[in-house]
């Protein structure tokens, strides 16, 4: 009996054991959960301010071109007024070319250039052909007109160049012309 009893004491013990440590486990369990909650909140709470920031930043990323440019507009309302006011197409032609210089200005300092066409070898990547003329003589196809000008923005071209190009007779129009 003494024996029983002290196994009972012993499983008992244990029992109380096992109880506090389950308790324990509840308790840290409780703490991981509440701090789960609080950081999907943040998570949440950082997505939504990053949403409203790029929001923001696309709706005004172009603010610090728009007001160069209407710099240049104000320069056209000058020449446009200041023509009228002296009945001289002088005076207007050097007001649109000044603002056309300050308009080059902005874009060259926005990262916008020119596609250099003419005399250049074609390239369909910058380059858009509207006319081909043949002559013999010519070595490969030379842009040899720019009848629109191209830009490229950093090293994108965002709009090619509308060229004429001179090409070497194909084959066929050669043959064409020694069989008539």
């Amino acid at each position: 009996m003494l024996g029983e009893k002290k196994e009972q004491e012993k499983g008992s013990k244990q029992t109380e054991a096992l109880k506090k440590a389950l308790e324990a486990e509840k308790k840290r369990s409780e703490e991981y959960l509440v701090q789960l909650k609080y950081a999907r909140a943040d998570v949440e709470n950082l997505r939504k301010s990053f949403d409203q920031k790029l929001e923001e930043a696309r709706k005004y990323s172009n603010e610090r071109i728009i007001i160069e440019l209407l710099d240049v507009v104000d320069e056209l309302e000058m020449a446009v007024q200041s023509a009228r006011s002296s009945n001289s197409t002088e005076a207007l032609i050097q007001g649109v070319e000044m603002t056309l210089k300050k308009l080059k200005k902005t874009l060259q300092n926005e990262g916008v250039s020119p596609i250099k066409s003419v005399g250049e070898p074609f390239d369909p990547l910058k380059h858009n052909a509207v006319e081909r003329t043949e002559k013999e003589g010519v070595e490969g196809c030379i842009v040899i007109e720019e009848i629109r000008k191209g830009y490229t923005l950093k090293e994108k071209v965002i709009r090619p160049s509308m060229v004429k190009v001179v090409m070497q007779p194909s084959q066929s129009h050669e043959e064409a012309k020694s069989n008539e």
